[in-house]
């Protein structure tokens, strides 16, 4: 039996060895990096030594557009000639060259070399000393998170890689919060979770509940991201229902101060937009008065999005020029009252009789067409339609119960509902 075949040491067959590499992170703060060639390649490159603080020189006898306004914008120092030697060099902590002449980059790096500079040769993976990674930012209330790839020579993988964990993040499939809390001053985000399912949350939304210790949540809020948080995170339900109020506003109030003053991450998670009926200005102004910073991520209104969901827009070309959204809790004002204007009632089931009687009352017509639509975006959305004068006697035969959107004017007409209901609306 003949031994084994063995693969003579230097064989070309071999793999090549993997470059080294060391990630590293540099305060370029107030230093200078030089960039040598004008193209677009520079022109990104000097962008992300900008965003960093860097002080830019760049050394080419041309600019293409994006270098150039910097340059009017006195963003960056232009050496308007081509590149000389060591003396562009002068005074540098790290370079960059990308003019596309292969010889001139050469140059460019061998220069650095002798000077003990890095040096960024965009144009030669192979033989650079230092490479830019593939980056992505996420800024929490804590601070900055930066995600880089490296994969030796590959930058196409590098930003697989790269778009995989900025993925991961904005999904909310990674825990962003610190672990080092010593000193930690706490922090309040006031996040509108839409219309109730979690596809319809922000993707700065999910980015401030991974980087939250507490999240305090409505009864209307996507539940279904919140049941996916870590067990450690510490969920405070403060949910109300029509005419039951366990956890009245101004307690809501003392915990996000409370949790925060704590040196806590607090995600208010809230229904819709935390803005629109949502009485996120007064939990901002609580925060804000105890010195807590606050940040308002705005959500997707019910307002809008449940009467999209049941095939209504509240504007529509022909049909309706303006909308208005008012809360239901309370008598409704004098608004304009032309079928042309689209008015969307929020929390307006249990006063449905007394508010349309202040339809008519203010010259909306009786015969204006109206839906109330439950339960938006779940599997048992419903609408019901009828008109000012019908639809407080349908809704309560059909058991309508909030949550719920009511749409009033000529738009309803366009909902699915509307061809098959007309006889009884």
């Amino acid at each position: 039996m003949s031994p084994p075949k063995t693969r003579a040491a230097g064989s070309s067959n071999q793999p090549a060895a993997p470059k080294a590499a060391l990630p590293v992170v540099l305060d370029l703060g107030g230093r200078l990096v030089v960039a040598v060639g004008g193209g677009p390649v520079s022109a990104r490159r000097v962008r992300a030594f900008l965003d960093e603080r860097a002080v830019v020189r760049v050394v080419t006898p041309w600019l293409c557009e994006d270098l150039r306004d910097l340059a009017d914008a006195g963003r960056v120092e232009w050496v308007e000639r081509d590149y000389v030697g060591p003396s562009d060099l002068d005074g540098a902590w790290l370079v960059h060259t990308a003019t596309g002449e292969p010889s001139v980059d050469r140059e460019v790096a061998a220069d650095a070399e002798a000077l003990r500079l890095w040096c960024i040769d965009a144009t030669d993976a192979a033989a650079t000393s230092a490479s830019m990674t593939a980056r992505a930012d996420v800024t929490t209330p804590d601070g900055r998170v930066t995600v880089s790839a490296y994969a030796a020579g590959d930058p196409g993988l590098a930003v697989t890689v790269r778009d995989g964990v900025e993925q991961a993040i904005a999904t909310g499939g990674l825990d962003l919060r610190r672990t080092r809390t010593h000193g930690r001053k706490g922090w309040v985000a006031l996040v509108g979770g839409g219309p109730g399912i979690d596809g319809l949350l922000t993707t700065r939304g999910r980015e401030l509940l991974a980087s939250a210790d507490v999240v305090v949540v409505d009864r209307l809020a996507p539940r279904a991201v919140v049941d996916r948080l870590p067990a450690s995170v510490r969920v405070i339900d403060v949910g109300k229902t029509p005419g039951n109020h366990p956890v009245p506003q101004s307690r809501i109030n003392d915990i996000l101060v409370e949790e925060a003053q704590r040196g806590f991450g607090v995600v208010r998670l809230k229904g819709g937009d935390p803005y629109v009926l949502g009485r996120g200005g007064e939990e901002r102004d609580a925060c804000e008065a105890h010195g807590i910073p606050v940040e308002v991520v705005s959500g997707v209104t019910s307002a809008i999005s449940v009467p999209a969901a049941a095939g209504i827009p509240v504007t529509h070309r022909g049909v309706a020029r303006g909308f208005s959204v008012v809360t239901g809790h309370e008598d409704i004002p004098a608004l304009p009252t032309g079928g042309d204007h689209t008015l969307v009632l929020l929390m307006g089931v249990t006063q449905l009789h007394r508010t349309t009687d202040l339809l008519v009352a203010h010259g909306r017509s009786a015969d204006c067409p109206v839906a109330v639509v439950e339960r938006g975006y779940q599997p048992d959305q419903r609408t019901t339609v009828g008109t000012v004068a019908t639809i407080a006697d349908l809704a309560a035969e059909r058991g309508v119960r909030a949550p719920a959107v009511i749409v009033v004017g000529d738009v309803v007409r366009l909902s699915p509902e509307w061809p098959s209901a007309r006889p009884s609306a």
